[in-house]
């Protein structure tokens, strides 16, 4: 008899800041702090600076920093701001 492998899906998301602003240290502050708090949960955390890639705003979408995009599990999830509202953000996320 095989063991059945149980695949547990990651949050991938993906923050996008303008540069060192305020808010946007704030907000990789925050985001970071929420994915190693939570490591049952199997955040998967990109950041992007559009002041270095500024292109991947238009490809994604992005007009306003910091803006956190759930990309999995669909369906996606934007959250604008510094993030510092943690059981908002997780609530958003669906890990209440």
């Amino acid at each position: 008899m095989r063991a059945r492998s149980t695949k547990v899906t990651a949050c991938v998301l993906r923050l996008y800041v303008a540069g060192n602003s305020p808010n946007s240290v704030r907000a990789v502050a925050n985001a970071t702090a929420i994915c190693a708090g939570h490591p049952d949960a199997r955040y998967k955390l990109e950041i992007v600076d559009l002041l270095k890639f500024p292109k991947r705003a238009l490809a994604d979408g992005v007009i306003v920093t910091p803006t956190l995009v759930r990309l999995r599990p669909l369906p996606v999830q934007r959250i604008v701001g510094n993030l510092s509202d943690t059981a908002g953000v997780l609530l958003a996320l669906g890990d209440q």
